[in-house]
């Protein structure tokens, strides 16, 4: 027969990556069982001729290739497998390619790499280092409402700031002291200080009190306390210590150069460079020129027409500059200068005031002391800085 001496050859066949359980059978090496989403994910699809394609189309539908996903987001979700180690030498040269390219999946903005949305430990470190983009984590609903005009530029919450300081000037128009101040800033500390430990014990309350109150909160605050409280808290505090005209300029400067460096800060301080994370050169620069401005309106236009002419501002509630300034005896000394010659007054001595009130107040808004609100550090380093600097230097 024409068949014994010119048998027909066998029809090649296409080794695929993942060899079916047959051929993993019929090997020496030992593969473990192959599941059907095993199978799915680890096939590989080669470029295939024609008469491949013809071929390969038969009724085996494990060997039929199957069509590539156009989905970016399922193929994103597809795991990655590891390559069978044992296979020999030809197989694993023509399964494998030769620069294989592993690409891991970015992670979405403020999640995971499935596109779930997921949110950080609540921790003190976290909260001081979330940005204030206009893309709340959905915290506070009114500010997942009015994204711009409550979370991003927060004007609620500034208009409560600077009109604080307009309060404070009306009550020392008014002939206010300040043993007649702070005892009510004390009885509104109080329970406001029980109200935000309350609700951070009990979900329903906290709930109420994020809804009444929460155009006027930060996220930063949902687990935390309440700036107001950090707000009281510093005005008692150079109110009762320090002296008058001390403790009153402390007020404005939190009120007007907080606010100032707030708003500038976030118009242009992505144009200046990075004092530290949160503080730009473009928010200190605002916070000095209200400072200096500030010292200015208060010491040398509000005192002098609503306090000195009233009498407010005698006996114990005395101002402590008083349109003087001399440089130390030691100083003088060095120089060779007598107390005349190292004396300024008049609007000479205002202007040196309200200059270095002005770095003073700039310098406290952008320092980080111990993570504390800044509602508090800057009342209270403004006023501790302009008390030592008048110690010195009258």
């Amino acid at each position: 027969m024409a068949s014994s001496h010119y048998p027909i050859p066998a029809t090649p066949r296409v080794i695929s990556p993942s060899p079916t359980p047959t051929e993993a059978s019929s090997r020496d090496g030992y593969f473990g069982p192959i599941t059907r989403s095993l199978s799915r994910h680890t096939h590989v699809t080669s470029p295939q001729s024609v008469g491949d394609d013809a071929e390969g189309s038969g009724s085996d539908p494990e060997k039929r290739a199957r069509p590539r996903s156009k989905s970016p987001r399922l193929e994103s979700r597809k795991p990655k497998i590891a390559p069978l180690t044992t296979l020999d030498s030809t197989t694993a040269s023509s399964a494998q390619p030769s620069n294989p390219v592993k690409r891991k999946p970015e992670p979405l903005a403020n999640g995971d790499a499935s596109g779930h949305l997921s949110i950080p430990k609540l921790s003190h470190d976290y909260w001081r280092e979330l940005s204030r983009s206009p893309s709340p984590l959905g915290l506070i609903p009114i500010h997942t409402q009015f994204r711009s005009f409550i979370h991003r530029h927060e004007i609620p919450r500034k208009v409560l700031h600077v009109s604080i300081g307009f309060v404070a000037i009306y009550f020392y128009a008014k002939g206010y002291q300040p043993t007649d101040i702070h005892p009510y800033l004390l009885a509104s500390l109080i329970p406001l200080a029980s109200l935000d430990a309350i609700r951070h014990h009990f979900q329903c309350v906290n709930k109420l009190y994020i809804r009444v109150v929460g155009a006027l909160m930060r996220e930063s605050e949902v687990d935390g306390w309440n700036g107001v409280i950090w707000y009281l808290l510093g005005s008692w505090i150079v109110l009762t210590w320090l002296p008058k005209d001390i403790g009153v300029l402390s007020v404005l400067l939190l009120s007007w150069c907080d606010t100032a460096a707030s708003t500038f800060g976030r118009l242009w301080g992505r144009y200046t460079p990075r004092i530290r994370r949160g503080k730009s050169l473009a928010g200190s620069l605002a916070a000095l020129v209200v400072g200096v401005a500030t010292a200015v309106l208060f010491w040398g236009a509000i005192a002098p027409h609503w306090g000195a002419s009233k009498g407010y501002d005698t006996g114990k509630y005395s101002f402590m500059f008083q349109n003087r300034l001399t440089l130390p005896s030691q100083i003088r000394g060095l120089l060779g200068w007598t107390a005349e010659q190292a004396t300024i007054t008049g609007g000479l001595a205002l202007g040196a005031m309200s200059v270095v009130s002005g770095f003073i107040a700039s310098a406290s808004e952008a320092i980080d002391l111990f993570g504390w609100d800044d509602n508090l550090t800057i009342p209270v380093l403004c006023g501790v800085g302009i008390w030592g600097f008048l110690r010195v230097f009258t």
